[in-house]
């Protein structure tokens, strides 16, 4: 046991970092997956939790190309808490030095259970919409956690001060507002539209084509918002240009993907792309809220930030 804890990092190094980025691959790898098995009506395709039906585990040859897909799905979380076991394990020795490491994988970690909990729910309710809604929110979360996992592995730890103007970073907490608000009503949307992950499943009852128009709005509002800081970071030379740059390129092709996929009949295959293109902007949206401060340097510490600096975010 003491040998392996002298094998564990004693500080952040490459294994770490690969985790962090394995952490947020996967957890934006299982949203895909589990669109699949919303979008190709699998959503039952093991109608039992924990097993795939009473008597197996696995899917059996009667059950089709819908066992598979599901089973695969099952399979994926199982690669999901591998990842966040090993972050966890190779934050051991770090747990105090770096408790803001430990604590994020952590998170994943119970994440991991939390996301199982309600796959199985999901299952036994029959694919109640809400449920369902509530897997995905859970997912994204999830992706926002590893996102700032990512970010903190390359940042030391040590008091922040923000390096852009008090008005940019206000934009930039209501341009997140926006995103959550559009991430949501297209969650609701998505729960009452076609695409049910099974012909029996019951939806939400409310109007999917009065929720798409609720969806754009706020998405709309979103993009404006990303072009103003852009635009504004590119003026100031802001740090946060190149995160704020990557939003947008996310955004533009979420927004592109969104009408194709209204004005093509839902697609699938654009509707699971849409998916995953939700988490992509989550974490550039977290990457550009991080990227507004910047870690107080070992020569700053001499002189205490300003008042202005350490409370404004």
């Amino acid at each position: 046991m003491k040998r392996f804890s002298e094998w564990l990092p004693a500080g952040v190094d490459r294994r770490i970092r690969v985790f962090a980025w394995l952490s947020l691959a996967t957890e934006i790898l299982i949203v895909g997956t589990g669109g699949a098995v919303r979008l190709t009506g699998s959503g039952l395709g093991c109608p039992t939790w924990p097993k795939c039906t009473p008597e197996s585990l696995i899917p059996t040859p009667e059950m089709g190309i819908h066992g598979v897909i599901e089973f695969g799905n099952r399979m994926m979380t199982s690669v999901v808490g591998i990842v966040a076991l090993v972050t966890l394990v190779l934050l051991w020795n770090l747990r105090r030095q770096r408790r803001d490491l430990f604590s994020l994988a952590l998170v994943l970690a119970v994440g991991v259970l939390v996301q199982a909990v309600l796959g199985g729910i999901t299952v036994l309710t029959g694919l109640n919409p809400f449920i369902v809604g509530a897997h995905f929110v859970v997912s994204l979360l999830m992706v926002c956690v590893a996102t700032v996992l990512v970010y903190r592995v390359y940042s030391p730890y040590a008091p922040r001060e923000r390096v852009v103007p008090a008005w940019f970073a206000r934009v930039a907490h209501l341009t997140s507002l926006a995103v959550a608000v559009t991430i949501t009503v297209g969650v609701l949307t998505t729960a009452s539209g076609p695409h049910s992950g099974d012909d029996t499943a019951v939806r939400t009852g409310f109007n999917a084509e009065v929720l798409e128009h609720l969806h754009a709005w706020p998405a709309y509002l979103t993009l404006a918002l990303t072009l103003v800081l852009v635009c504004a970071a590119a003026v100031l030379k802001l740090p946060v240009l190149r995160y704020a740059s990557l939003m947008l390129l996310v955004l533009f092709v979420q927004v592109t993907v969104g009408l194709w996929q209204a004005r093509t009949g839902l697609p699938p295959l654009l509707v699971g792309i849409h998916m995953v293109l939700a988490c992509c902007l989550a974490a550039a949206m977290v990457a550009v809220i991080l990227n507004l401060k910047k870690p107080v340097t070992a020569s700053a510490d001499v002189a205490a930030p300003s008042a202005d600096a350490s409370v404004n975010a």
